[in-house]
């Protein structure tokens, strides 16, 4: 028997609604929340088997983000297709402007109106000629943008460094994150804050942070997301005997054993449900869920392949050929995930350097999160795989909500905070073979 690839969202349930983006007046003060995890039945042995999940091709991942892309921003395919393409091809040259600048550097925004471009934003006032992006046929404009008030590094030094004084001089723990067009500290707060005024509290705050800082009121909620299944994964809690439903993300290896991911807040003991029906034990290895992780490890006992659910039914399943730090994602890329709730969906990065609200790290988080706009994400969606094409980004671990319970964006784990040892299983580059590269 053979585990396939394992995807979605190992999560301990939170349900109610959280973040928002709905500017007051007046707004009830934000609600930070872990709630209790939800217990399942235990459910019937499937009778039949399910028939086996269709492989697909890097060319058709990019056909399914193409269409997804083409639909959300209102143009033909082929040049749906040729951004998708120039997205990941720009990389390297955006990794090369951000290490060229780095002194100046405020950040790197993907623009995708009313045309498709690249903006780097500096600062200072000496100028640096445009460039371009040019893969096949398609041309990206790179555009630079003087001005900036204070740099990336500067902005994230604060927010880590900072976070605890600041914290301190509200009355609810903000969410915190760097406007890479700006320069700026982004403070989101709830209306207890907000009645001392947007302007008191934005010279409050950067008295302390010693950067410019730009105060969002926001009604929102910021929770992890909840126990849900995808690849069926089961545990029983030992505290109160009650049997939970996962699901996982990427399978991983360290060298030795392979593995897969999930969320950290999940039962240690799982099985996976086959599609025989058989449950198949996953031993607990280790969880991470502090300041900047929230992953567990369950072993395998069979070698695993470098796939993923993609598709909302689970009929396909996606190769990983490669990853993306969290350093090279932009602010403006279209990714995709695919959750146990929602199915895959896809949508434009917000923020590349995010602290959540509240105290869901085991404590504060730190500002290393990405955050992914919405409107898809529901509980259940926590530990999916974050992904563009065939390139794996990250885990998901929680959204901000609403009050009328619309997902406003969800945030992920990227893949730089596995665990030391463990890395994503993928194909070889080299032609012809079978196993995945340790």
């Amino acid at each position: 028997m053979r585990i396939v690839q394992f995807v979605g969202a190992l999560l301990c349930l939170l349900g109610a609604p959280a973040a928002a983006q709905v500017i007051p007046p007046p707004l009830p003060a934000p609600i930070v929340q872990i709630l209790p995890i939800a217990p399942v039945a235990t459910p019937p042995p499937i009778a039949s088997t399910k028939p086996a999940p269709l492989h697909e091709t890097a060319a058709d991942a990019l056909t399914e983000d193409a269409q997804e892309y083409a639909r959300q921003f209102s143009v033909p395919i082929a040049e749906a297709r040729s951004r998708l393409v120039a997205q990941e091809a720009s990389v390297t040259t955006t990794d090369a402007i951000a290490d060229a600048y780095r002194d100046r550097l405020a950040g790197i925004a993907i623009e995708h109106r009313p045309t498709y471009r690249i903006q780097v934003y500096l600062t200072g006032t000496e100028p640096v000629a445009d460039q371009r992006v040019v893969v096949g046929r398609f041309s990206v404009p790179v555009q630079f943008r003087t001005g900036a008030r204070v740099t990336r590094d500067r902005v994230i030094w604060a927010m880590t460094n900072r976070q605890a004084a600041i914290r301190a001089a509200l009355r609810s723990p903000p969410g915190m994150g760097l406007d890479p067009r700006t320069g700026e500290l982004v403070i989101t707060i709830g209306s207890l804050d907000a009645r001392d005024g947007i302007d008191v509290i934005r010279q409050r705050i950067e008295g302390i942070a010693g950067v410019p800082v730009q105060v969002r009121a926001v009604d929102h909620v910021d929770v992890n997301l909840a126990v849900e299944g995808g690849a069926r994964v089961e545990g029983v809690d030992p505290g109160d005997g009650k049997r939970y439903l996962c699901t996982s993300g990427f399978a991983v290896t360290d060298g030795t054993r392979d593995a897969i991911t999930t969320a950290a807040h999940c039962v240690d003991e799982l099985s996976y449900r086959d599609r025989t029906g058989t449950l198949v034990a996953l031993p607990f290895v280790a969880q991470w869920g502090w300041g900047y992780r929230d992953v567990q490890i369950n072993a395998s006992p069979e070698r695993l392949e470098p796939t993923f659910f993609a598709d909302t039914a689970k009929t396909r399943v996606r190769s990983v050929t490669g990853t993306r730090s969290r350093a090279s994602t932009r602010a403006g890329d279209f990714v995709c995930h695919r959750g146990e709730r929602t199915g895959y969906s896809c949508a434009v990065v917000q923020l590349t350097d995010f602290a959540p609200a509240g105290d869901l790290c085991g404590g504060a988080c730190l500002p290393t999160w990405v955050a992914v706009a919405g409107p898809t994400c529901k509980g259940g969606d926590s530990g999916s795989p974050v992904f563009t094409g065939t390139t794996a980004l990250g885990i998901v671990k929680g959204a901000s909500y609403r009050r009328d319970g619309s997902c406003a964006f969800y945030f992920y784990m990227a893949v730089d905070y596995l665990p030391e040892g463990w890395a994503i299983l993928r194909l070889p580059q080299t032609p012809g073979l079978a196993r995945p590269n340790r």
